[in-house]
């Protein structure tokens, strides 16, 4: 794709795509704003100015593909896929519902633009690690994009697929890291502590930057830097606030997931505090 780089505009995408994860919440009543808001930075850049794809040919063979390895954080894939044309927007409001084709985890078979089904947490990423080498073995060039999330570093399988990774020199997998120091309990470093993260990464033999995950132009330089990079695979460790953009949630673990439906005049009060813009 690689448009001209614009972060003033990619931005105000990253706000719009904010504010129907609010929407769709206070719709369905149930879901997980906080690690969507937090990553929805990273998924605005991927699909709007980084990955090679095409929405009118979700199916194309010589697509980037996207994982997203934390499925719970559905809602942020979803309104990326509905806004870029994989899907009609009033998709959006059917969220969880039984007949839906958006469910509260990514099913590649029932949505169009997933790629891989996620939601059994470090198993996506290691189907995006697989997905990488079945690229080299066919050789393919396009190239995976994977978002895991800190607490999610706590499985084994992780490591497991990092270590494969490196082993095969996957440098057509780039996983970026969604480090937003929180989980469904409280703070990963009291649950089970997966720090120092970028070192453990290095020890593993990948590639490792870290970055503020809402700056789009750090986020920016460490793709670039990826791509450029070759012989082994990548990880961006970005630093991010849980339910970033709107105040009242920002660094709260219980907007990790909706305790209880989010009323209408909530929704109201988070679409304001969205209105005055997100700040990287």
């Amino acid at each position: 794709m690689n448009r001209d780089f614009d972060p003033a505009k990619l931005q105000e995408t990253a706000r719009e795509l904010r504010c129907d994860i609010i929407r769709m919440l206070a719709k369905s009543g149930s879901g997980h704003p906080g690690g969507s808001l937090s990553a929805i930075d990273m998924v605005a850049y991927l699909y709007w100015h980084q990955m090679r794809i095409d929405p009118a040919n979700p199916e194309w063979e010589d697509r980037d593909r996207f994982v997203l390895s934390k499925g719970h954080c559905a809602p942020a894939l979803y309104v990326a896929l509905a806004n870029r044309g994989y899907f009609p927007r009033d998709v959006l409001w059917t969220l969880r519902d039984v007949e839906s084709a958006l469910q509260g985890h990514p099913d590649m078979r029932k949505t169009m633009g997933v790629d891989m089904t996620s939601g059994s947490l470090g198993q996506g990423f290691s189907a995006a690690a697989g997905i990488a080498l079945g690229a080299r073995v066919r050789k393919k060039n396009f190239r995976v994009y994977v978002i895991l999330s800190d607490g999610e570093l706590q499985e084994g399988v992780v490591w497991e697929a990092a270590m494969a990774a490196s082993h095969y020199r996957l440098d057509n997998l780039i996983a970026l890291i969604d480090d937003n120091h929180l989980q469904t309990d409280g703070a990963t470093a009291e649950i089970m502590n997966p720090n120092p993260i970028a070192e453990k990464w290095k020890a593993f033999g990948w590639e490792v930057f870290a970055i503020n995950g809402h700056d789009f132009q750090e986020i920016h330089d460490a793709i670039q830097k990826c791509m450029a990079q070759e012989g082994r695979p990548h990880v961006v460790v970005a630093q991010t606030v849980k339910g970033k953009g709107v105040p009242s949630q920002e660094g709260n673990p219980e907007w990790h997931s909706l305790a209880k439906p989010m009323t209408e005049e909530e929704a109201e009060r988070y679409l304001a505090e969205l209105s005055r813009g997100v700040q990287g």
